[in-house]
């Protein structure tokens, strides 16, 4: 679709950035998917085509964090504006509830996903709620795959959050998205924890520091896998800012 020129996207490190106030993205188009980027995706994503492809083509690509956007930063001196996971689950889930949407929430499992129904009857008793838990695979069949479009498309909700990780998420909608029907696909992976209340919220601190990665990394140790990934990120962003390399 074509997308109002209105919008503020900025490019940054070879992708395409949404750089705008989350009221900017149109809620009644079909299938729009919405990621997020971070170094850590960045890093994947120099080392797989379709997940990179699905970033490349994300009808709005918004900062997962600040870092990301240190290449703009160092360019014009301004920062990206940062619109990650949490703070789309916060807007849309309001939003939903102030229409009386329906939002589906794909992925995770059986006993996270009920207590994110528990969250959202309590705080948004407006939105009309249903839910699917995956088979926890690597890769879907083509069976699982078509269980999953079948479970969303009968409900057809307004909104469908998909938490499946990065980068098996953002990968699996930007193949399935032309047979899902719903208007705004939002790929928000660790979100579902944080609803759940299986991971605590990060204290708003952390957030104003742009240190919210730090306190992750302290109450979840397993996210140091990441580093790899995200030194090629930083690798990159150097060898850029050097004019060696050109993205």
């Amino acid at each position: 679709m074509t997308l109002s020129n209105k919008m503020n996207f900025q490019k940054t490190m070879g992708f395409k950035v949404f750089n705008d106030s989350l009221n900017k993205i149109p809620v009644h188009n079909k299938s729009l998917i919405i990621n997020t980027i971070s170094p850590n995706s960045y890093g994947i994503s120099t080392k797989d085509s379709i997940f990179k492809n699905a970033l490349k083509n994300s009808d709005f690509l918004v900062l997962d964090g600040v870092y990301f956007g240190l290449a703009y930063f160092l360019r014009t001196g301004k920062f990206l504006k940062k619109n990650q996971g949490p703070f789309l689950a916060n807007y849309f889930l309001k939003y939903a509830n102030k229409n009386s949407y329906k939002v589906f929430f794909l992925g995770s499992s059986k006993n996270t996903l009920l207590k994110i129904k528990v969250k959202i009857n309590s705080y948004y008793p407006n939105i009309n709620f249903e839910s699917y838990s995956p088979p926890f695979k690597k890769i879907f069949s083509e069976e699982d795959s078509n269980q999953m479009i079948d479970k969303v498309n009968k409900f057809q909700p307004n909104f469908l959050f998909i938490g499946m990780t990065c980068p098996k998420q953002e990968k699996w909608s930007y193949i399935h998205k032309s047979k899902l029907k719903t208007n705004l696909i939002l790929n928000v992976g660790a979100v579902f924890d944080w609803i759940a209340g299986n991971e605590k919220e990060i204290s708003s601190i952390w957030w104003k520091l742009r240190l919210a990665w730090l306190k992750r990394t302290f109450d979840r140790p397993q996210l140091l896998l990441r580093y790899p990934d995200i030194f090629l990120f930083f690798r990159d962003l150097i060898l850029v800012l050097l004019k060696i390399k050109k993205i």
